[in-house]
């Protein structure tokens, strides 16, 4: 079963929020959840990966013996680990999504719709 594509005129209508119910949505509980959410991942997360790149660079600039040690042929650790950067960028990256859909983006749409007028 095919269903039509909703035309502009089956398009619920949206109205714009004035500067002040912008203010008050931002000072509510549930922006202030959505935000504290938003925190609680994004804070640690940040924290690690500055350490994890912090201790990357440390190893190269005083370690510089063990990074050259040889773990197969010429890849030697500093090599690895180098590529580990951005492994770790990726999967922050893959991690960060997953939450986004799962905990931030159904929150942020509930709030957009109650301050257009979509939900009452």
């Amino acid at each position: 079963m095919t269903t039509a594509p909703l035309s502009e005129s089956d398009a619920p209508e949206r109205r714009v929020p004035s500067p002040q119910e912008f203010v008050d949505m931002q000072n509510s509980p549930e922006f202030q959840e959505l935000r504290s959410r938003l925190r609680r991942f994004v804070f640690p997360v940040t924290v690690f990966f500055l350490a994890w790149y912090a201790l990357y660079v440390l190893l190269a600039t005083y370690a510089a013996d063990f990074m050259a040690t040889k773990v197969i042929g010429n890849i030697n650790l500093g090599l690895i680990l180098g590529l580990a950067q951005f492994v770790t960028t990726f999967v922050i990256t893959g991690v960060y999504v997953k939450f986004a859909g799962r905990e931030l983006d159904p929150r942020s749409a509930e709030i957009r719709d109650e301050l257009e007028g979509l939900k009452k």
